[in-house]
């Protein structure tokens, strides 16, 4: 019979824990008090790849670009699935390989569908 865990088995988590977030506390506050406070009009500019800030940020932009991004994952992650049965097709036998033609005509459908609403179409 194993015994049973009690809170102090808990102590070795809990103390490495504590270490990490006192290590991360600790390396913040020395690189705020250590680091260099320069201050400027040049250096509290935007910059991001060596390119000027042009125009609005907020600008608007089609949310085609977003469905699209939505689209690949969902779909992406659809046929993650595919992998494992692949790899065990011969022990799963002809159910499981109806279940995979019955899952694989769901996606074709949603990607059917997809492209028959003409989210994949652009102006």
């Amino acid at each position: 019979m194993e015994p049973i865990s009690g809170p102090v088995d808990y102590l070795p988590i809990v103390l490495q824990t504590l270490l990490a977030l006192g290590f991360v506390g600790f390396t913040l506050s020395l690189a705020a008090w250590v680091g260099p406070k320069l201050r400027g009009r040049k250096k509290d500019e935007n910059f991001e790849c060596g390119i000027e800030q042009q125009g609005n940020a907020r600008s608007p932009f089609s949310v085609k670009y977003l469905l699209i991004a939505i689209l690949f994952v969902l779909f992406d992650v659809e046929v993650i699935f595919l992998y494992p049965w692949a790899v065990n097709f011969k022990t799963l036998g002809l159910v499981g390989f109806v279940e995979m033609v019955v899952f694989v005509v769901f996606v074709l459908a949603g990607l059917f569908y997809v492209l028959r609403k003409g989210v994949m179409r652009f102006e």
